[in-house]
This record gives structure tokens, sequence and C-alpha cells, in this order.
């Protein structure tokens, strides 16, 4: 007998018999002959995919009966109990029972591994930090059996990792010791882990509330080295230890980092924006006289929305709370926002790292195919979430408004192209797109390079937004793009291409109504003469008008043009 593809492979018969292994309630093997020598002509017939797939048929049963029982046999261990009693105090955050188990393991003896030590210090480090849910005594006992804890667990020789210390900062912050914590991380890195962002935030937020700017901005510095990138909760404890340290150069940049990074801010930041512009330090801090011209030179390098050449002007700060008219102008000081450029090199990028991250998701040889299918047809100046705008509104997929909206984006399209309509494939083939009139329409885009079925299994999601952005034209879709297939994108390079090129569409009595990309960017917006707009997260530019914060110098100012 020989293995091949998981299959035994007979020697002895004339035709060579494929025999598969499951086992029956006694788990005793059973010989499945699916190729018996007396239906060798029938079967010799068989196409080789087939017999592997009434193999693989065979032997599944055997594999999941064998995952199953190692899965049981793990979980009625000592081991695998005590794991499951100590997650359901993660889950419950009972510290209290959590200690009780630790302490009974200690005295009978039972081996604890490198799960059962985090969990506990999770806890203990959740309570007494004030989070979670703490009984009886448990908020007193945190901190001081934390360290306990991890004491013992480096005398077990268990090796920390990433969660360990990141545990035993949040400790260490508790008791009042930021200094430990940012310490804990360095020793992180010594020890050849990688700190993550929930890493560096007990230090940092541990100094950031005793107000020491120095220590915040150290620990700063070491998450840049480190390529560990702060969100708007990190910048916005460091704009406000900067604004209540008086220190302008660092609240400049802490302001230019969230344009970078957050781009709208929430409403707890924008309440420490506004608390800056009121200060006393803000009403002397700036340039009386500037360079036009090289304002301006900052401005294209940058794109567009800001120059970071520093504050410009000086006297008192106007900050009121409104909002931008369709074209981009302030209600408040009738500045004009700008659209900001993307580097054409960002979204070619961005096309390859989507391609790539898709490949891993979906059967490669499917979206490769498409890529194919996309450079014989494309580019498409609009694609359609077809699913999504058939639906709106609907039970059943719309094939008359879906073509409602294909014909008005054709009408508008430079080229009179129809847009890249996308579907899958169960949506093609079943349900409303049996109707006659329905299967004509599919006929016609079929026939136009204009539809694509994606095949049954897979996500049209990565489709749709590949096609979008390869092509560098519009989609229409009402998807937030929010779930975790999105987040896995990772980049700030997403929400900006999302600004500039998706279009929703509004139900109206008339129908549905196209809700275009703003002509400006949503995104805090520094002008060549100093004023600051900074959209916030209040509102939505489909019902409501987005919050923006108005920022501007009530003084005159003055500039210089040099000849």
């Amino acid at each position: 007998m020989i293995l091949r593809d998981g299959c035994m492979l007979s020697l002895f018969a004339r035709t060579p018999s494929l025999l598969a292994y499951h086992c029956n309630s006694y788990s005793r093997p059973v010989i499945c002959n699916y190729l018996h020598p007396i239906h060798a002509r029938r079967q010799d017939s068989l196409p080789i995919n087939q017999m592997r797939r009434r193999l693989s048929t065979a032997t599944v049963p055997l594999v999941r009966e064998q995952t199953s029982s190692k899965k049981k046999s793990r979980r009625e261990t000592p081991e695998g109990i005590l794991r499951h009693k100590f997650d359901m105090c993660s889950k419950n955050g009972d510290v209290a029972e959590a200690l009780r188990l630790y302490d009974d393991a200690r005295r009978n003896g039972s081996q604890l591994l490198q799960h059962h030590y985090n969990v506990l210090l999770y806890l203990c480090s959740s309570v007494s930090s004030g989070s979670g849910v703490a009984k009886g005594p448990a908020i007193n006992q945190g901190l001081e059996r934390g360290f306990e804890i991890f004491k013992q667990m480096r005398a077990d020789g268990i090796q920390p990792n990433e969660a360990t210390f990141t545990s035993l900062a949040r400790l260490a912050v508790a008791k009042e010791d930021p200094e430990m914590a940012f310490d804990l991380v360095k020793q992180m890195k010594d020890c050849g882990i990688p700190p993550k962002l929930r890493s560096y935030g007990p230090a940092l937020f541990g100094f950031c509330r005793k107000g020491m700017a120095d220590k915040a901005y150290e620990v700063d510095t070491d998450m840049v080295e480190s390529g560990v990138l702060a969100e708007e909760s990190e910048l916005s404890a460091l704009l406000k230890l900067s604004s209540e340290s008086n220190r302008d150069k660092k609240v400049y940049e802490m302001l230019h980092r969230l344009r970078a990074s957050v781009r709208q801010v929430t409403e707890e930041t924008a309440e420490i924006v506004e608390e800056w512009f009121k200060s006393d330090k803000a009403k002397v801090v700036g340039e009386v006289n500037w360079d036009v011209n090289k304002i301006k030179e900052g401005i294209v390098r940058g794109g567009g929305g800001w120059h970071g050449k520093g504050w410009l002007g000086n006297g008192a700060w106007k900050v009121v709370r409104t909002h931008m008219d369709e074209s981009g102008v302030c209600q408040s000081c009738r500045e004009n926002l700008v659209c900001i450029d993307i580097d054409p090199k960002e979204t070619q990028h961005f096309a390859t790292s989507l391609a790539n991250l898709a490949c891993q998701r979906e059967a490669r040889a499917d979206f490769l195919q498409f890529q194919e299918w996309l450079q014989r047809h494309g580019p498409f100046d609009a694609v359609v979430d077809g699913a999504n705008v058939g639906l709106i509104d609907q039970h059943d997929l719309n094939f008359i408004q879906l073509n409602s909206v294909v014909n008005r984006l054709r009408q508008m399209s430079p080229s009179r192209k129809l847009p890249l309509v996308i579907l899958h494939q169960n949506r093609v083939n079943g349900g409303p797109a049996q109707n006659p009139h329905n299967k004509k329409l599919l006929d016609l885009w079929r026939k136009s390079g204009a539809l694509y079925a994606t095949p049954v299994g897979s996500n049209d999601d990565w489709y749709w937004l590949y096609a979008a952005v390869s092509c560098k034209g519009l989609l229409i879709t009402n998807d937030e793009m929010r779930d975790h297939l999105f987040q896995l994108l990772g980049t700030s390079f997403f929400p900006r291409w999302k600004e500039k090129h998706q279009v929703h569409l509004i139900v109206s009595k008339s129908g549905l109504n196209f809700h275009m990309p703003p002509p400006y960017s949503l995104v805090i917006q520094e002008s060549e003469v100093g004023n600051w707009h900074v959209p916030t997260t209040v509102g939505d530019d489909l019902e409501n008008p987005r919050q923006w914060l108005c920022i501007t110098r009530q003084r005159s100012r003055r500039t210089k043009n040099p000849r």
C-alpha cells in the first residue's frame, strides 16, 4: 500500500482500487472500496477530479471526528477545565472567583499555563483601574495580588508575552506609576516582543493625567520609532496636555496629526480644540507678518488644505459651530474649503494591496480571472454595487430600480459608457432574475461588457471595491463599508478615497437621487490666511449637515508678499 492524496492505493489488484478509511462507533477502521475490479470499466471513465471528490467526501467524517475528539480531550484535562473556569471569570469580570481558583490551584499543585496567568493579570488590572465588574474585596485585592501573581509566574518559568506586559503596565498606572508602565514597554522590546498601541496606552495616558508633558512626549516618540500609530484617543490626550501646558508648537503638531490620521473628530476632541483657541496663550501666538509665497508653496506641496508653517496672525480667536453648504462654503466666515488631492501613486498602491488581500480571502483563481476580465472590458467611469442599489427600500432585488440608476450614470458619463454592474451569481440566475424583462436587461448588460457575476461562494464586496479603485471611477452604493472586511484594509487612504468616489443614493418621492461626493474634503483644513476648519462626527451630510468648528482671528492680519 502507498498513500496518495489522502487515499490508499492497492498494488495487489489488477485494477488499482482507491480505499478510504472512516471509523465506526467502535473506532475500528472500515475499508470502503470505491474502485472494485468488477466495476473497473465503468469507474475508469470517471474524471480524476470526480474520483477525488468522492474520496474526500468519504474521509471528511474521519477528520472531523478526530479533530472533535482532540478538542474534547484537551477540554477535559485539568488544565483545560481550569482554563474554561478562568475564561468564564474573564467574561463576567469576576476577579474574586478567579483569585479563589488560583489559590486552590496553587494549593493542589495544579499546573498553571501562560493563558491562566494572563487572564488573572488582566482581571487584576481591570479592577485596579476601575473598569470591569468588581465583587466583594476584589477592588482592594487587584493591585496587590497582580504583582504577586506575576512574580509567581516568573518563578514557575512561564514566559510573558505582549498581553502579560500590557496588563502589568495597567497595574503600574493603577499604582500611579506611569514610569514603571513605560519601563515595562522597554522590557517588552528587549525581550523581542513588538509592543502594540494598547501596550503604550497606560504609560502615555498616565503621564498625561499627571501633567508630565516631557515624559508623555517621550512615550509618543518611542511609539513613532516602533512604528505604532497613535489614534484619536492618544492624540486627543496629547493635544489636551499640550494645551494645558501652553506648548503652542505641540498643539499645532497634534492638530496636524489629527488632520492626517483622524480627519473628523469626536465631540470630546472638538471641545479640547475649542478650549485651546479660547485660551490666553492662543491669543498671543502667531506670525504677524509672513511670506505669502512660502505659505502658498507649502499648500501646493502638501496637496492643499494646509501649509504647516505655524500659527498665522495675532489676537483673539473666534470659534463658531457651523456647517458648509453644498459647494464647501463656510456658513460663518464664508471661506471656501478645498478638495485635497490624492496622489495617483497612492491609488495604485491601494489597488495592488486590495487585490493581494482579496486573493487571500477569495479563491485566488476567481479573483485573478476577474482582474483579467476588467482589463479587457474596462476602465469604467462608475461601478455599481448591484445588490445594494437594487434592494434600497425593496424586499426583493428591483431590476427596474437598478436599471434606472444604470441609465442615469450612462447619461452622466463623458463617454456615454454603461457603468459596471457587479452582482453575485445567485442574483443573476435566480429569484427576480428569472423574470423575462429582467433577463433582457441582464443580457443587454452582459453583451455590452457591463455586467460581472461574481462566482458562488465569493464575497462581491471585494469585486466592486477593487473595480472602482483600479478604474479610478465612482462607486455607487449605500454600503458604508465599516464591517470587518473593510477594517482589514488598515489604511488611512481608504476613508480619503471613499470621500471622493462614493456616491450615495437617497430615496425621495421622485425615486432615487444621487448624493455626489462633496467638492471639498472632510478633513481638518488650515487656510493660507491662518483660519482653521475642523469637521466633527456630529451630523452627517446625507440627512443633517455635518457640524464644523470655524476658527478665525478676530483681529485683522497683515501679510507681506516679497517681490
